[in-house]
Order: C-alpha cells, then sequence, then structure tokens
C-alpha cells in the first residue's frame, strides 16, 4: 500500500496531501497534478506525545512526529519508537492508525531506521 504525493505537470513543484492549486506557480486545474508515491526514508523534525486520546484508540499514549522526507515533503505520522530525537532517522510504513467499528484509517507511522 502507497501514500501518494501530488507533483505539478508544469513546475513540478510537490504537494502532500493534495491541493487545487500549486503553491509555486498556481497552476489550478484538477488534471494538472501527477500522484508520486511518499518515500519512506526521512529524518524526525520534531514530535509530541498525546495522552488524552479519544476512547476508540487502544493505547493510553500516542507519539506522533513531523518527518521531512527524502524528497523534502512534509509529513505527520504516528511514531513507534521508545525514546526519539530530533535528527534521527526514520522510516515509514503504511499502516492502520485507526479503526473504526466500520471502517479502517491508514496513514503513515514511523520506526527507527
Amino acid at each position: 500500500m502507497e501514500i501518494y504525493a501530488y507533483k505539478c505537470k508544469k513546475c513540478g513543484q510537490i504537494h502532500y496531501p493534495y491541493r487545487m492549486v500549486c503553491k509555486k506557480c498556481k497552476a489550478n486545474e484538477i488534471f494538472e497534478f501527477d500522484p508520486v508515491p511518499l518515500p519512506r526514508k526521512g529524518t524526525l523534525l520534531t514530535y509530541t506525545n498525546l495522552y488524552t486520546l479519544p476512547a476508540d484508540f487502544n493505547v493510553a499514549t500516542l507519539g506522533l512526529g513531523i518527518v521531512e522526507l527524502e524528497n523534502g515533503v512534509r509529513v505527520t505520522g504516528q511514531l513507534q519508537i521508545p525514546d526519539p530525537k530530533i535528527g534521527m532517522k526514520v522510516e515509514g510504513k503504511v499502516e492502520v492508525v485507526r479503526r473504526g467499528t466500520f471502517n479502517k484509517q491508514f496513514g503513515m507511522v514511523f520506526y527507527k531506521s
């Protein structure tokens, strides 16, 4: 399974998540973007731990981090790292990040590389 960013056909700027208008060249036609898979490796820029989660989470705390991927795109994802450090190298996997009664939500979960 992949998570996709969107590359502007006019200028090559990569966007994540999807945008209707390119932030670089201002192209705004829906077919002006090509989907490209996000890289899995990156660097942890910052992180936090959440302690008050909704009842449908099966964990007491949840680590979240902002990661700059190899292509320069920044994404937010869950951290499965016991003692995260800013600047550490991480690798992401697409996994179920939340389960509802009738659905699953997928996202990036980062591990120490």
